[in-house]
């Protein structure tokens, strides 16, 4: 996540952009910066670092301007740095510019601007912005036109903001997929990624559109398209002080906001104390028997740990939906039963776990909630810190479950011999550069998502088809269909729909395929053949994967390239987005369902 704050107006603004950043810090970020505008000249001031830090460091105490635009950066191109922290700069100086998102084809801008004589400072796709805006000016000389030129060259997300010599009164911002919004005040104007950057100044808003750009001064703010130029009129808000409200950072829904929160979810977990994580693996390695237990969410949890564990240990671990324990579940006192539950209260795997208790097994349970009734009754409590999910959905929590449980099968696979040290090296190696691929890709790819979903949202009964781990994912995925769209979405395994299942097949049927690489040989063509068999009676197919694109589906939404170890993962935030979007297209109360309660403390 990444913060942009703006401010035009009659006098010096700095102080109050410096206030704007503090209050953007919940959001996450890595660095900062502010550029203001004096005396006909940009001054830019920014580092790596806390906002306080940076501040002391740098003296924004000691800057003054007006107008100001200033940004906090978590690093997606480029490390985190100096001279990566935004406000970027053109080659003159003379345009300073700050963007949230990422422009998926800056190499290729970047090699044409070189050639044109551009010279680059930093490693980040942001740069290619300001020096395609300021080569466009040179141009036209016209500084509209020079943004919605530079906007229609770039592909990919963002919003972003400039300010510039050549109208020493006004902000430029535009917004593609990203969150940006407008404050309009009294003889002062500003815009904020999200109301935290603003609402200290003013509570009425303009909610920018995607497609749309804005020229903002201390006295007017004119919102316009950006294929056309014409003026779109807004509605002004009025935003009462709604602390609900404003922790949605600038996204429409609890749900989307929390998706986008899953990349710093799985840092948090990568920074769990590795004792934590070895302490449990030392103690289902001295287990005779070893349950993995959830219900709902954390039950498809536990289903896709099963999976790396057998993986990534050579063990069976049994998988029981908490509900079901009592009455399968063969416990004593070398059993160990591990809890997967976000809210640490949920009524049937407290129960399941006395159930353990009594019959004198460990238990052990991962859960998001400190002082939860499950923490304290335990014996091994670990705590994931993914922080609080407010969308009845689980998404970000389910994500961190998952990963805590890769962390333990890869220590215990170790421990073991079954994984060399090599193996365990490279393979923490891909866990540490995971959550930037997830980053990555929520940027580039929501979008697509969001056009398939809406394509499909008269569709009401959905197939989710996978193998092997797959079948997991495949399961999580229907559940958060059905949860959010109220449609009828059932998740099964591939070698099911001979079993009776392919009998559904007809006009209003969809079905999606979790689609395993291609180097999985054996599973990817067990998966492409029940496809065919759906393809051969006229079903309609949709395929999630990392393989290349295949004639067989009617739509497909591709991965990335990336290790086969994190394509599951990958593909779990895709079924995410895929309900989410689906649950928009057809109005649906996204974040509270009716009839779902986020914490099911009841049998």
């Amino acid at each position: 996540m990444c913060g942009i704050a703006g401010i035009a107006g009659s006098e010096n603004v700095v102080p109050r952009l410096y206030k704007a950043l503090l209050n953007l810090e919940y959001r996450g970020y890595d660095s900062c910066g502010i550029a203001a505008l004096k005396n006909g000249e940009i001054e830019i001031r920014k580092d790596s670092g806390p906002v306080n830090e940076v501040g002391r460091r740098h003296r924004f105490h000691e800057m003054s301007g007006n107008p100001g635009i200033g940004h906090t950066r978590w690093a997606t191109t480029g490390k985190p740095s100096l001279l990566n922290a935004h406000p970027h700069s053109s080659c003159s100086g003379d345009f300073a510019l700050i963007h949230n998102g990422i422009i998926s084809n800056y190499r290729e801008l970047r090699e044409k601007l070189i050639r044109k004589g551009h010279q680059f400072k930093s490693e980040t796709d942001t740069e290619v912005l300001v020096h395609l805006i300021e080569d466009a000016y040179s141009s036209h000389r016209d500084l509209e036109l020079a943004l919605r030129l530079s906007a229609r060259e770039i592909s990919g997300t963002y919003a972003f903001a400039f300010i510039t010599t050549h109208d020493p009164h006004s902000i430029y911002c535009a917004r593609n997929e990203s969150p940006l919004i407008i404050g309009v005040g009294s003889e002062e104007n500003y815009i904020g990624s999200d109301y935290n950057a603003i609402l200290e100044y003013t509570r009425r808003v303009i909610t920018m559109l995607d497609g749309e750009y804005a020229v903002v001064n201390s006295h007017t703010v004119a919102v316009k398209n950006l294929e056309t130029g014409m003026i779109v009129e807004h509605e002004i808000s009025r935003l009462d002080w709604d602390p609900e409200l404003s922790k949605k950072g600038g996204f429409p829904h609890y749900m989307l906001k929390e998706i986008h929160e899953q990349p710093a979810t799985a840092e948090s977990v990568l920074g769990i104390d590795p004792k934590i994580i070895t302490g449990l693996a030392e103690a289902m390695q001295q287990a005779s028997r070893i349950y993995l237990i959830g219900v709902g969410t954390t039950y498809y949890v536990a289903l896709i740990s099963q999976y790396y564990f057998a993986r990534l240990t050579g063990r069976y671990i049994s998988t029981i939906s908490s509900d079901e324990f009592p009455y399968l579940g063969e416990i004593d006192d070398r059993s160990l039963v591990i809890a997967f539950s976000q809210s640490g209260e949920t009524y049937d795997t407290l129960h399941a776990l006395r159930y353990a208790k009594h019959r004198n097994a460990k238990t052990a349970a991962v859960i998001n909630v400190m002082g939860s009734t499950m923490l304290r009754e335990v014996d091994m409590p670990i705590l994931q810190h993914s922080g609080p999910e407010i969308c009845v959905l689980s998404t970000k929590a389910a994500m961190a479950q998952i990963l805590i449980a890769l962390r333990t099968a890869l220590h215990l696979g170790h421990a073991l011999g079954f994984l060399t040290d090599e193996t365990f090296t490279r393979n923490c190696a891909v866990m540490e550069a995971f959550p930037s691929q997830i980053r990555r890709y929520l940027n580039e790819s929501k979008g697509f998502i969001n056009t398939i979903a809406a394509r499909y949202k008269h569709i009401k009964n959905w197939l989710y088809i996978g193998r092997g781990i797959y079948y997991g994912i495949a399961m999580e995925s229907a559940l958060k269909m059905k949860e959010v769209t109220y449609h009828h979405a059932e998740g099964i395994p591939g070698g099911f729909m001979k079993h009776g299942t392919i009998s559904l097949i007809e006009d209003g049927i969809g079905s999606i395929f979790f689609l395993p690489p291609d180097m999985q040989s054996e599973l990817y063509h067990h998966t492409i053949a029940n496809a065919e068999e759906i393809k051969a009676r006229k079903g309609l197919l949709i395929g999630f994967g990392l393989s290349e694109r295949n004639a067989l589906f009617d739509d497909q939404i591709m991965l990335p390239d990336m290790p086969e170890f994190c394509v599951p993962l990958m593909l779990l935030v895709t079924g995410q987005l895929f309900a989410y979007y689906s649950a928009v297209a057809l109005n649906r109360n996204v974040d509270k369902p009716r009839s779902l309660a986020k914490s099911v403390t009841v049998a």
